[in-house]
């Protein structure tokens, strides 16, 4: 996927438009990636800017591996690693716009308010049903898959601006949306 071999800010912007797909036993979901953050390895508030670890080993994988990881002790969040081999980069789903499976999806996250089904990467984890057993998978490999768009977003502006509920890092432009989308989590 020539998508994801450009450099990582490069991949958090050429990601919005394309759709996130999870077919899981319970049934397809998918959604418009319309949010996402850039995580650089000299990044302060990149998992990988201190070394590797068990817990931050697939952000060194190929790219397209898939790194689930919990925040706060009760979300996951997924990212999808963007460098070569050995280099800790990734970019963070942020918000999806959703367009299949959504009466699974609100099952999954106990609302039938789509604005508020993948408005932010926790909720929408737990829209598509993705879970840690997803770690290290491989985008072009598994049952969640990164698909090309449905339409031509190359006419929507990207809105750049700072990342969110990070400190380190903070004023970094990293984070990247579909301007005047209602399904990003934040302005």
């Amino acid at each position: 996927m020539n998508l994801l071999t450009s450099d990582t800010l490069t991949v958090a912007k050429n990601l919005l438009g394309y759709r996130l797909v999870h077919e899981s036993d319970e049934g397809i979901t998918a959604g418009i990636i319309v949010e996402t953050e850039a995580y650089l390895q000299d990044d302060p508030a990149c998992h990988a800017y201190r070394k590797k670890s068990l817990r931050n080993a697939p952000m060194f994988g190929v790219a397209g591996t898939v790194y689930v990881y919990q925040i706060y002790g009760m979300h996951f969040c997924v990212n999808i690693a963007t460098n070569q081999k050995d280099i800790g980069e990734a970019v963070l789903i942020r918000a999806l716009e959703p367009i299949e499976g959504i009466d699974l999806m609100e099952k999954r996250r106990k609302s039938n308010v789509l604005k508020n089904l993948c408005s932010g990467p926790g909720k929408l984890v737990q829209a598509m049903g993705i879970h840690k057993g997803m770690n290290d998978w491989h985008i072009l490999e598994n049952d969640l898959k990164i698909l090309p768009p449905l339409s031509d977003y190359s006419e929507t502006p990207i809105v750049t601006t700072t990342r969110i509920g990070i400190t380190q890092g903070a004023t970094l432009p990293y984070r990247f949306y579909l301007k005047d989308n209602s399904f990003i989590s934040k302005k």
